[in-house]
């Protein structure tokens, strides 16, 4: 017996739900249930879009709860001889005006205020809403698209709106329009082909529509200005307020001085650092017992299934998408922030792994699973 999808209902209540950290874990366990139930239907497989899209989202998770995004720029800050060169020329001169504070308060003082923990937030704020857009409108679509008896499947694309995204729906109605014929197809490579079309024609609506969160999330290091000046006189400076008129003056705005040249280069490098981190967080996807880097050209082969294409409809699409058509060389990503790059890359990633049976596997364990849907967060490395 197929595993019940989950309801449009729980759709909506997951994306009601306000906390974005739990709101990830319930999105990700949901797109399981949905790419599970979906396989179903067909076979067991081949994989779906929300298969994908689990792993995405449990990617995404990392970034959403700021795991060792801390700890990764603490590591490339001091592996940097750049950023650690400008960090020793900035105490040098801050140390200069507040000589009566001692060096180590001085470097203490500066340390704390070039964490960009405000970067980091602000690119897991990005994150976090991006999958929740994504999820509020595909999530949905799946589920009501399971939910639909097989006799009115092909009436069910007119229900989605026509034009491009992103506010038209013409590649979902595509997809759904593919999806539904799959699922009458005996021919295991003329299902195959139905379903990478599918695939690959949601994929390029959502990262249509994803387009301003991940810009968002990958500039978020640069969006803060002089925020290390401020931290800096926030950390050092009270209560002595001598002192503090001292520093402030030398550090205006307007005013060249060595500690405010300093501290500005040591702010461009931090940003600098903080980017990094940030892509690579952005820039790794952990599929079932591997990480890939997007940033690399698609690692494997295209199944016998997907080898030689026969569809008019997938060969159209993916004259449109893929820079490298039949192969996986010069699929990396120069610029995730690049849509054109993004998408080359999906369409190889969607085609290499669509029979990988691996990428059908539970996203959580049971006991964790069960913990998500009842609201909890579970202990232990998710």
């Amino acid at each position: 017996m197929a595993p019940a999808a989950p309801s449009v209902a729980e759709v909506e209540r997951i994306v009601a739900h306000p906390d974005p950290v739990l709101r990830n874990l319930q999105i990700t366990q949901c797109y399981c249930e949905l790419s599970q139930a979906f396989a179903a239907r067909t076979g067991g497989g081949p994989a779906n879009w929300c298969t994908f899209a689990t792993w995405a989202s449990k990617q995404a998770g990392q970034t959403i709860r700021g795991e060792d995004l801390r700890r990764a720029f603490e590591r490339l800050f001091d592996e940097s001889p750049a950023a650690s060169g400008v960090s020793k020329s900035a105490l040098a001169a801050v140390a200069d005006l507040s000589a009566r504070r001692g060096p180590d308060r001085v470097g203490d003082a500066i340390w704390k205020a070039l964490l960009p923990d405000c970067a980091f937030e602000r690119a897991s704020d990005a994150v976090a809403r991006g999958n929740r857009k994504v999820f509020e409108e595909i999530g949905r679509e799946f589920a009501r698209f399971l939910a639909t008896p097989a006799t009115e499947l092909a009436a069910f694309p007119e229900s989605l709106r026509p034009g491009d995204a992103p506010d038209g729906q013409r590649y979902l109605r595509e997809a759904f329009t593919a999806y539904a014929t799959a699922f009458r197809e005996s021919d295991p490579k003329a299902r195959a082909e139905l379903i990478l079309l599918a695939n690959l024609a949601i994929g390029w609506h959502e990262q249509t529509r994803l387009q301003p969160e991940i810009v968002e999330a990958l500039d978020a290091p640069f969006a803060e200005p002089v925020k290390l000046r401020r931290g800096l006189l926030r950390n050092l400076l009270r209560p002595r307020f001598g002192l503090a008129l001292r520093l402030l003056a030398d550090l205006l705005p307007w005013r060249r001085t060595p500690a405010k040249a300093a501290l500005d280069e040591l702010d461009r490098r931090v940003k600098e650092v903080a980017h990094e981190v940030v892509t690579h967080a952005v820039l790794t996807l952990s599929l079932p017992g591997r990480a890939v880097s997007l940033g690399r050209d698609v690692p494997g082969r295209f199944p016998p299934e997907l080898e030689r294409l026969e569809n008019a409809d997938l060969h159209a699409l993916l004259a449109r998408l893929d820079r490298t058509p039949n192969s996986t060389r010069g699929s990396g990503a120069k610029s995730w922030a690049s849509l054109t790059d993004r998408i080359n890359y999906i369409v190889d990633l969607f085609r290499v792994y669509q029979h990988d049976p691996t990428v059908l596997s539970d996203a959580f364990t049971a006991d964790q699973a069960a913990t998500i849907k009842a609201g909890g967060r579970p202990a232990g490395r998710l």
